[in-house]
């Protein structure tokens, strides 16, 4: 219908029209150079635990665009993990709906690989700075109810290609060379600080890194 049909339509029975114009919902795709060197580095450690990855997989659901970081999937058991990664821990409600919609849209996005998984979990890794140490404190009943699983649990999962914890939280730090490359958080009993203040600190030391490198 046209908008004057529609208008007189509404006049007709005493209703105002509210036409509001939105864009598609976006969600994922970072191109941060820290968030790159995250799913760069989790993805070399899922590989060699014998984890198939594929990085900024595309989910599509009607006009809502999204990018899962990191989908993994363990041959051998034949388990999907669907693994978000954050830099800085902003929104939580808004992480928790984003992998909410990843963990049922990823079905589809995995028999596009070839991937027939029977078994899923949902994994939120967060690069390890005092900031986000913080927040995940300041927010720790809400993320305790969201992801119960932690680094301990993630680690032992991912050396059998298991889902198990379903859904769990743990700190990362790409600069890493330790066997246990997931940290707990300070909240989950870690004592030591977290090796970066925030986001800006990591980036220096990394940016120092590749200058020496260079030179």
């Amino acid at each position: 219908m046209s908008l004057k049909v529609i208008a007189r339509i509404s006049d007709a029975m005493g209703l105002e029209v509210d036409l509001s114009l939105r864009p598609p919902f976006i969600s994922g795709r970072q191109r941060d150079a820290a968030h790159a060197q995250c799913g760069a580095y989790v993805q070399r450690r899922l590989e060699a635990s014998g984890w198939l990855v594929e990085r900024e997989v595309e989910i599509v659901h009607g006009r809502s665009h999204g990018w899962i970081d990191l989908l993994a999937f363990g041959p051998a058991t034949r388990s999907m993990l669907i693994i978000e990664i954050k830099t800085e821990v902003d929104d939580l409600g808004r992480i928790e709906r984003t992998l909410g919609w990843y963990g049922r849209e990823a079905w589809t996005s995995a028999r596009r690989l070839g991937w027939r998984p029977i078994r899923t979990a949902v994994w939120l890794l967060v690069l390890a700075t005092e900031v986000n140490d913080e927040r995940i404190r300041a927010n720790r009943d809400a993320l305790a109810a969201a992801f119960p699983g932690r680094a301990s649990e993630i680690q032992a999962a991912l050396a059998r290609q298991a889902p198990s914890p379903p859904r769990a939280l743990a700190l990362i730090d790409p600069r890493s060379r330790r066997r246990d490359w997931l940290m707990r958080s300070r909240t989950d009993g870690r004592r030591s600080p977290a090796p970066y203040p925030d986001y800006a600190g990591f980036m220096r030391l990394s940016s120092r890194r590749h200058t020496s490198r260079s030179t």
